[in-house]
């Protein structure tokens, strides 16, 4: 028997074949698990163009489709990739369980929360019928993401009191003009925060935990005809009683990297372009008792802690959506969790709580208060539409 046989390859269908698509397929065609089989777009030049792509990349051609349900018909499909406008996620996704296939659905969960107890059922559902249901999330499988989140489960840093989450990020005019759906809160459901923002928001949440309250603004300051914001700031309360400033924008030219610092009495880290660039606990609580040693403590520990990993550090574009190797690592995961019957990495919950924490941002920056997030989530902010502040301070007199 051979292995193949023993693990018969994943048969793939991507919907949506614009560049996040191709950023999936081009993580799929990493992995000898998996090939893409079929290809879903209602454009059916966006499709040819990709099953073009892939094929002279050396990979056989895949069947395109211009809906699911076609392509379900037509085509061998184990596992389904949702890569298209934000505001179809669940409604897909829900296609997708439904048909009885596994799902990986491109961040963020969707632009609302209007459907998430329809989809957190529907996937508790599928997972009992031994099927995965995962939303990516890539850095969290970062050599530096598992160290930081090793640490801060092993008590390594104390406790954690506080971290700084950036994304600092540039896009133009164009890439906003380049179709009708960018930028509007119908399809793309936000704008720096939500689009650009939220991978830095799910990893916020992971080591920090359980989000309680957010207070927000955003504003469009460099950009022209579009709904979203480009730059917001909030801070947050968490459960533990930690607190967390996050800042996101996409005027911040020519683009710089996204930087999360996590701080605790024990220990800190500094995650810079998804490498650990620095990294500290204190070897005994003396240490900590010593006072101030200067500049970033007694040493950075950064590179011991990354000795473990046999794969080198990744050194990317500074936008680190346009390199999969973070989609190639969570496939790795989707894949061992279709093999082994187990929840992958990435949870639909974990999705639905940093789409709550977004949508929060949103509904404060909105309303001009802090929000908690289990009003969020409960459903209470539904029917309030969010809008964009204009970068104009408005002094308040009594």
């Amino acid at each position: 028997m051979n292995a193949e046989t023993q693990n018969p390859v994943i048969k793939v269908a991507i919907a949506g074949c614009g560049t996040i698509g191709a950023t999936h397929a081009a993580s799929v065609g990493e992995l000898s698990d998996l090939r893409v089989t079929a290809l879903v777009d209602e454009i059916t030049e966006a499709a040819d163009a990709l099953a073009q792509h892939i094929e002279d990349n050396g990979a056989a051609r895949p069947a395109t489709f211009r809906s699911l349900a076609e392509a379900f018909a037509a085509a061998d499909v184990d596992l389904v990739i949702i890569a298209t406008p934000s505001g179809l996620h669940i409604q897909q996704a829900l296609e997708v369980l439904d048909a009885g296939k596994h799902v990986v659905i491109e961040k963020p969960l969707d632009v609302n929360l209007d459907r998430a107890d329809e989809i957190l059922a529907a996937a508790k559902a599928a997972e009992e019928k031994g099927l995965v249901a995962s939303v990516i999330s890539q850095h969290r499988f970062d050599p530096a993401s598992i160290v930081v989140d090793e640490a801060r489960r092993a008590g390594r840093f104390g406790r954690l009191t506080s971290a700084i989450a950036s994304v600092s990020w540039y896009r133009s005019q164009g890439y906003y003009d380049s179709g009708a759906w960018r930028g509007t809160w119908t399809m793309d459901g936000g704008g720096a925060v939500m689009n650009q923002g939220v991978h830095t928001v799910d990893l916020l949440l992971w080591f920090l935990g359980r989000p309680v309250e957010i207070s927000a603004k955003t504003a469009l300051l460099a950009h022209t005809d579009v709904e979203v914001e480009d730059t917001a700031v909030a801070t947050v309360t968490f459960e533990s009683g930690a607190l967390a400033v996050l800042h996101a924008t996409t005027a911040a030219y020519p683009g710089l990297t996204v930087r999360l610092q996590v701080m605790g009495s024990k220990g800190s880290a500094v995650i810079d372009n998804d490498n650990l660039e620095y990294f500290h606990a204190a070897a005994s609580d003396a240490e900590t008792q010593s006072g101030p040693m200067g500049l970033r403590g007694a040493g950075n520990q950064a590179e011991a802690e990354l000795a473990r990993f046999t794969e080198p550090p990744v050194q990317t574009n500074l936008d680190p959506t346009l390199y999969p190797a973070g989609h190639i690592r969570q496939y790795r995961d989707v894949v061992d969790a279709i093999r082994n019957g187990r929840p992958a990495g990435v949870t639909i919950q974990d999705a639905v709580t940093a789409l709550a924490t977004v949508r929060g941002l949103y509904v404060s920056a909105t309303l001009g208060r802090p929000v908690l997030i289990a009003d969020v989530v409960a459903g209470k902010y539904n029917d309030v539409e969010v809008r964009t502040g204009d970068g104009h301070f408005e002094e308040v007199t009594a």
